[in-house]
């Protein structure tokens, strides 16, 4: 039976940025992922926006480590050659009442570090987005986008080059204590980890429990996108979004240019009993019209077509607004460090989880 250090479980962003620091630290690590390759779940159906800090409470870990890992995301990006762009964006009022909420949100972003943010009027606005409507707006210029698929490669190629094992196509399906460590089971084998990552995204809570370590329950929250057909992606220019929900479950149905020239629209947000429906009772495009039309003049339902669509992995019911990422030595379990509820902003938080996640193991040796 092989005996390693420590066993992430997923190999989404944040599992690779975490087994890359832990190998960097020196450990013997395996990554385990059910799908066929890694970042095949919410790593790659996403936005890839690279968040400057707005949104969160000052203080969460959501706050920090967005705060901590948008630098770091730039820098690597721009070593590992990941195509990216820090292009701005612009989170509009499209009335007077709306502006008051964007004094809050930019004093809050202001606190978490984001001390780039500035209040704009509708000429600025005009300057960077012409077809946008808006009374006023925060700029935000360190908000960029990323191709998630090639930061999922750059990650997957270190980890492999600092000898990470690679498990794909493998789920756990059974685990427990084995003489100080833990015994993981695949269809395949059986191996001992002395520390177990439980960064498995949507089906954190299924292998916590496996694990032995503390329940907790995840809520699957589906995401929908739209996009412009190629004759309207000049109407965008970077990234706009509107006022975030009131219910907390998003960031509003926002628009943004990605790496490669296409526009979105989106995401929505609904919570829903499966975690792996991407499809099933699909929006309409004509349901992002009105969404579409806060933003933009005179669009309609033949400027857009139906896109992707992601899952979130909400650690707080629909009538709770906030949870926090969930990243800290188990309770019941110390020998596992849990990194759950890790949705946005996630990915621009990867490295600084990671690192984080690594810190907590090092205490725990």
């Amino acid at each position: 039976m092989n005996e390693i250090d420590i066993a992430v479980i997923g190999g989404g962003v944040v599992g690779l940025a975490c087994a890359l620091a832990l190998a960097e630290s020196g450990a013997s690590v395996c990554v385990v992922e059910r799908e066929s390759r890694p970042g095949r779940g919410m790593s790659t159906h996403n936005s890839g926006v690279i968040h400057a800090g707005i949104y969160y409470p000052p203080g969460s870990l959501k706050a920090r480590l967005c705060f901590e890992g948008r630098e770091r995301l730039y820098a690597f990006c721009e070593r590992h050659s990941v195509p990216h762009r820090r292009c701005g964006k612009l989170l509009v009022a499209s009335h007077e009442s709306e502006i008051g909420e964007l004094q809050v949100l930019r004093t809050r972003g202001i606190a978490n570090g984001a001390t780039s943010l500035e209040m704009v009027d509708a000429d600025f606005v005009r300057r960077k987005e012409p077809h946008v409507r808006a009374a006023a707006a925060v700029w935000s210029p360190d908000t960029g986008i990323v191709e998630a698929e090639a930061l999922i490669t750059a990650l997957g190629r270190l980890c492999r080059d600092l000898g990470v094992a690679m498990v794909v196509g493998t789920a756990i399906v059974d685990a427990g204590p084995a003489n100080g460590s833990i015994e993981l089971v695949t269809p395949h084998e059986r191996f001992r980890a002395k520390t177990v990552v439980n960064a498995a995204g949507l089906h954190a809570d299924e292998v916590s429990t496996m694990l032995g370590a503390r329940p907790f329950h995840i809520k699957p929250c589906r995401g929908e996108y739209a996009e412009f057909i190629p004759a309207k992606r000049s109407l965008v220019n970077s990234l706009v979004y509107p006022p975030p929900l009131a219910s907390g479950h998003g960031l509003g149905v926002h628009l943004l240019k990605t790496v490669d020239g296409g526009v979105w629209l989106g995401p929505t947000a609904t919570y829903q009993s499966r975690k792996d429906d991407y499809d099933s009772d699909r929006m309409p495009v004509d349901a992002f019209v009105e969404p579409a039309r806060r933003l933009l003049k005179n669009v309609t339902a033949a400027d857009m077509r139906v896109a992707g669509s992601g899952i979130r992995p909400k650690l707080h019911p629909p009538e709770e607004s906030f949870a926090d990422f969930m990243i800290r030595r188990d309770r019941d379990n110390p020998r596992v460090v849990q990194a759950a509820g890790i949705e946005s902003p996630g990915l621009t938080s990867c490295l600084a989880v990671g690192d984080l996640v690594a810190q907590i193991v090092a205490e725990g040796r």
